[in-house]
């Protein structure tokens, strides 16, 4: 089944063509460097670069994979969570697209298709625990098959990656800062005491990493000196002023073993043997190094996305789409976007209901 996936959840433009799980063709807009500026995503601009690029990101795509329009038999979109307007222009374009097509729509779990990347390169073998660690969430799941998802744990306030996000904000690097950070870590040696792991005293499997930005903020203010002068003049590449790597490697320790912490309850608690690791932040490399030594100590099955299945992209997309396809999973065009805070309804319908009869005569 050949499936195009649209990606528009935040500030990544991306489409792709995938065919029985194995990725055919992707094309990505990304708009850091638009949003760079104001430390961010701005809602509105993130909305209207999606408006423009879709068009020609679709031309693009069929191009460069050599296929034709009508060789699309499903589309897949990301029907939530994230920003609204984004996910708004994301399914405007897979509805006309499906109608002109006269193929099925299918709305996909954002959240979901993070943990399912994995299969675009691997088996993933149920039941398993999933870690999702992006920029919104950080999420804790049982998951029994590649369509049952149980949420465990979340964040109760900041997720890891907004952590990383606004850290970086209060040093005054560039954005995201995550990758900065990360970056600078590897030129020095953690001090395990120089911040919290928080939320650990008690037994809940949710996340709150407010308080690891509030005792950043307090050391920041201690050291005025971390706060950088000039953004525009770093690079990933740069390298940085010991004591601020020393800050970034006892930052980046502290959220690596706050979900580790969590994942080794959950898996006590489940008593699964595969773990997934996913979302944008999993790219962490001491995140994925925390993760791969606990899985090898609890004798665990850790399977892991390739760095570029961990941001945001179609492939998941479409390959999550394929999934509920086969499962005889599908949405009509009253399909609705679902924002971050709400939950996303598991309101799918068959083939027959689907709608898709009434515009193929």
């Amino acid at each position: 089944m050949l499936s195009l996936g649209i990606e528009t959840s935040c500030d990544e433009t991306a489409m792709a063509l995938v065919d029985e799980g194995r990725i055919l063709q992707e094309v990505i807009f990304s708009q850091v460097d638009k949003h760079s500026i104001f430390g961010g995503v701005v809602p509105e601009m993130a909305s209207r670069e999606h408006l423009r690029k879709l068009q020609p990101l679709w031309h693009s795509l069929l191009k460069k994979s050599e296929r034709r329009a009508g060789d699309v038999e499903l589309i897949a979109v990301a029907r939530g969570p994230g920003l609204l307007g984004c996910l708004l222009v994301g399914l405007g374009f897979a509805k006309g697209l499906a109608m002109g097509l006269k193929v099925p729509l299918v709305g996909v779990n954002h959240l979901h298709a993070h943990l399912m990347a994995p299969a675009l390169e691997q088996e993933i073998e149920f039941p398993a625990v999933g870690l999702l660690v992006s920029g919104g969430h950080t999420s804790l799941y049982k998951i029994d098959s590649s369509i049952e998802f149980e949420l465990l744990g979340r964040t109760l306030d900041d997720a890891a990656g907004e952590a990383f996000d606004k850290t970086a904000r209060a040093l005054n690097l560039p954005y995201p800062g995550g990758v900065y950070i990360d970056r600078f870590a590897s030129f020095a040696e953690p001090d395990p005491d120089m911040f919290p792991r928080p939320y650990l005293d008690n037994a809940s499997l949710d996340f709150s990493f407010s308080g690891l930005k509030t005792a950043l903020v307090n050391h920041i203010r201690k050291h005025p000196g971390l706060v950088q002068e000039n953004p525009l003049e770093i690079t990933p590449d740069s390298t940085p002023d010991p004591e601020l790597a020393r800050v970034c490697a006892s930052f980046n320790l502290a959220v690596a073993e706050t979900l580790q912490a969590k994942l080794q309850r959950a898996v006590s608690a489940t008593g699964v043997q595969n773990v997934i690791l996913a979302g944008g932040v999993a790219a962490n490399s001491m995140i994925r190094q925390k993760t791969i030594k606990l899985c090898s100590s609890m004798g665990l099955r850790l399977i892991l996305p390739g760095l570029n299945l961990c941001t945001d992209n179609a492939s998941m997309i479409a390959c999550c789409g394929e999934i509920l396809a086969r499962h005889g999973l599908y949405h009509d065009l009253e399909l609705e976007a679902v924002p971050r805070g709400r939950k996303i309804p598991w309101d799918y319908c068959g083939l027959k209901n689907s709608g898709i009869e009434e515009f193929r005569n």
